[in-house]
């Protein structure tokens, strides 16, 4: 009898599990979703939850696919949400060792930030959208610990100014990507309710400062994402000028350039695409006292929403 309870037990499959060895767990953990790893197997036993902080299972931080496919909410944009995602960040940082790469998330504070950067000199892509508590301070810490950084999505952090930009252009030679966008400040009726209302009102001015930046310390760029910037025709000409490398220019949503500010642009590289600025703007916005007849609204806007 001793002998049949002695087999059981040993052939039981939450045994063969945990018996395992590292090797193959590990095998079979880096097949594991990010939400699986972290609700699922964590939870199996203490092995696990071991062999589950093991950094090679850690290379990626990514949850964007998390954001992307949820709508956003004010809950996003609370203190204790921050909390948790520093929480999150913090802890992936101790369990990768040193060797994180990726790291693609929202609402993170300068705190976790400088964390990560003086803990992953090997960092190469760096995406903390809608992150209201980032500012400069946290990206000094990145442009003097993160030499190696390939891409940067800093977009709605309006906290940051165009001092890091021009930090990290200076300590990043190898940046190829920056997304910079901003939020409609046309019609920001689509933010209304889930982003506090001071964050909008934040909303940087200084689009040909960062304009000036970009050209002259990050001449490498191939990506360049500036939706909502209030950069204007100078700015533009900047960084057409500064940044020969680029391939894609995104300037959608920049209401201060002209069709004549983007064929200048468009001259200086023949393998530069641009998506222009071509969107529509409500009445509201501009009032036909300012420039006197609805079609001065077509020739510098190239739309016909306005045409009867």
């Amino acid at each position: 009898m001793n002998n049949e309870t002695t087999t059981t037990e040993s052939t039981h499959p939450d045994s063969l599990w945990a018996e395992l060895t590292q090797e193959c767990l590990l095998n079979i953990l880096t097949r594991l979703p990010l939400e699986d790893l972290w609700k699922g197997a964590m939870a199996v036993c203490k092995p696990w939850m071991e062999a589950c902080k093991d950094p090679s299972l850690h290379k990626l931080l990514d949850l964007e696919r998390f954001f992307e496919s949820s709508t956003e909410s004010t809950q996003w944009w609370s203190p204790e949400f921050g909390r948790k995602i520093d929480g999150i960040l913090k802890s992936v940082v101790d369990w990768s060792a040193g060797s994180l790469l990726e790291i693609r998330l929202r609402h993170c504070s300068d705190h976790s930030l400088v964390y990560a950067a003086q803990r992953c000199p090997k960092l190469q892509v760096l995406s903390i959208k809608s992150s209201q508590s980032v500012s400069d301070a946290s990206m000094v810490a990145v442009a003097e610990n993160c030499p190696m950084l390939k891409e940067l999505d800093i977009s709605f952090c309006h906290e940051i100014s165009h001092k890091s930009l021009a930090l990290v252009g200076k300590n990043c030679p190898n940046l190829k990507i920056l997304k910079r966008n901003f939020m409609n400040w046309l019609d920001p009726s689509q933010h209304r309710g889930i982003v506090p209302s001071e964050y909008l009102d934040a909303l940087p001015q200084d689009g040909d400062s960062e304009a000036a930046a970009i050209s002259k310390f990050m001449p490498g760029l191939e990506v360049l994402e500036i939706r909502f910037s209030k950069l204007t025709g100078k700015g533009l000409t900047m960084i057409s000028e500064g940044c020969l490398n680029l391939q894609y220019l995104d300037v959608y949503g920049c209401a201060n350039l002209t069709s004549r500010d983007i064929s200048n642009a468009s001259s200086s590289s023949k393998t530069l695409t641009i998506n222009k600025p071509n969107f529509y703007i409500p009445r509201s916005v501009y009032h036909t006292e300012r420039y006197g007849h609805w079609r001065l609204y077509d020739e510098r806007f190239q739309t016909d929403v306005f045409r009867i």
